[in-house]
């Protein structure tokens, strides 16, 4: 940090333009007591004005009413003024109310302000040294590539749970101390709660690519498809990154329901220590807030994809008006050059059809010698009953929905799969018609792509035994990005 760089943050971020102001005491108060304490995300304008109004009544009785003389309407607005950026004031998708929410520069400095207040806290030393341990054997055992060397700590950790074991057996129990569980208590009500400032960072950098992509479109001039292949990468950046993939798996993980259950019958044991004397009401319930703050981040990508989806609508939309006015100029002239004024022939030509009938030599197929199949007619006889020919009338039809449930069924567990893995599985009880229906599927879940580039062979055996094969591109179904696929389906 030098210099330069500290005063441009010093005017720049809205966390030190907060703790700078005149009116910091009662802002941050006011902000840490709605939105920290009370684990708010979002809450409606007209809400956080009336709140604001009995806080600044309590105020004016102790203070007198020159200390903060604006309306609380007024210090809202104020708030949510671009010059000072302590609130984020929106339109829900499901509400045409004003929304604020809190940004992410103001709750760290909050939580700094609130760090500063706890004098009488000890410091868990010995539960952050035994955290960094975890993580330093994690990273090196993790890195470990010598096959021996893994088998060697394996056994050396059986035989450590084998002791813990036979010392339990034996009635010896090594149980912490009280100083030991408020330590640790402690350090797990910290990171939990930062864990929730993250997921305000996260929706925060996702935010600020949803309005690039859209300054970009409203200024963009030039083909619709290049905008679109720039549109796609910026996403995919986002969603590859360490920190776009870090959120994925973290969102798949507390998605399990075995997961959630696991962390409620943990958390509510936690708060039942009788060495944790004050437990945190907050944390009890830690695991809801973890998935409405994710389920938030979620809604901006999704965001993203209707804002992109949107773009191309309208693009779409004026290329047919743009075609249509060119038809309707075309009738126009049409119309002027028919009436020519005089005996002079009017412009145009004359076709012989409504259209031009164009034949290209190489379109048309080479010779093939048709197979003559023989014909015994000697052995028919009469049939003694009448059979049911009304088998000869029913057509063969191949069920789309079946086919999409077969795709999605095993993208449940991979991000992608090949068809010819799906036909390994499921078969293809229609054959060929059945093999062209896994190649018009269209559904919102997932994305059919073709590899012109790689050629793969698709093999299925038919009902009288035979086996049959078809070589063609390979074909893969991908899981649509920002869509998870739920345990519970």
């Amino acid at each position: 940090m030098d210099f330069d760089e500290l005063t441009r943050l010093r005017e720049r971020d809205p966390g030190w333009r907060l703790l700078r102001a005149g009116s910091a005491p009662m802002v941050v108060g006011f902000l840490h007591r709605v939105f920290i304490e009370r684990n708010t995300r979002t809450i409606a304008a007209d809400t956080l004005v009336e709140t604001l109004d009995d806080e600044l009544y309590a105020l004016h009785e102790r203070l007198g009413e020159k200390r903060y003389p604006k309306s609380p309407r007024a210090y809202v607005d104020d708030w949510t003024h671009p010059e000072r950026g302590w609130l984020r004031k929106f339109y829900p998708e499901d509400s045409d109310l004003p929304h604020v929410e809190l940004v992410p520069a103001v709750e760290r400095a909050l939580r700094w302000v609130e760090s500063l207040q706890r004098t009488d806290h000890f410091i868990g030393t010995a539960s952050r040294l035994s955290s960094i341990i975890t993580l330093l054997r994690e990273l090196v055992h993790g890195t470990e590539e010598d096959p021996q060397a893994r088998l060697d700590r394996l056994t050396d950790r059986r035989r450590t749970l084998e002791e813990e074991i036979a010392r339990v057996k034996s009635g010896r129990v090594d149980l912490l101390d009280d100083l030991e569980v408020r330590e640790r208590y402690q350090h797990l009500a910290e990171a939990a709660r930062q864990l929730l400032s993250d997921f305000r960072r996260v929706k925060q950098n996702f935010r600020d690519l949803d309005r690039r992509l859209r300054e970009r479109i409203a200024q963009w001039e030039g083909a619709k498809g290049d905008l679109v292949a720039e549109l796609v990468s910026d996403r995919d950046a986002i969603s590859e990154s360490d920190q776009g993939r870090s959120f994925q798996a973290f969102y798949d993980l507390l998605m399990s329901p075995g997961r959630q259950q696991e962390l409620s019958d943990l958390l509510e044991h936690v708060q039942q220590l009788a060495a944790v004397s004050d437990p945190d009401p907050r944390l009890r319930r830690i695991h809801h807030d973890w998935l409405d703050a994710a389920e938030d981040v979620q809604s901006t990508v999704r965001s993203l994809s209707a804002q992109l989806r949107r773009f191309l609508d309208d693009q779409a939309w004026a290329e047919n008006r743009r075609v249509v006015e060119l038809l309707k100029q075309i009738e126009q002239h049409a119309l002027s050059v028919r009436d020519a004024a005089g005996t002079e022939e009017p412009p145009g030509m004359e076709i012989a059809a409504l259209a031009p009938d164009v034949v290209l030599p190489f379109e048309r197929p080479m010779y093939r010698l048709r197979h003559k199949a023989a014909i015994d007619s000697e052995s028919v006889a009469v049939a003694d009953e009448d059979a049911d020919v009304q088998a000869l009338f029913e057509r063969s039809r191949v069920d789309r929905q079946r086919l999409t449930d077969n795709v999605w069924s095993l993208l449940r567990a991979e991000r992608q799969v090949s068809l010819g893995a799906v036909v390994d599985r499921f078969g293809l009880d229609r054959g060929l018609a059945e093999l062209v229906g896994y190649l018009s599927l269209r559904d919102p879940r997932f994305e059919v792509v073709f590899d012109p580039d790689r050629c793969g062979e698709v093999v299925w055996t038919e009902d009288d035994g035979r086996r049959r094969g078809a070589r063609m591109p390979v074909v893969v179904f991908t899981r649509a990005r920002g869509f998870i696929a739920f345990a519970e389906e």
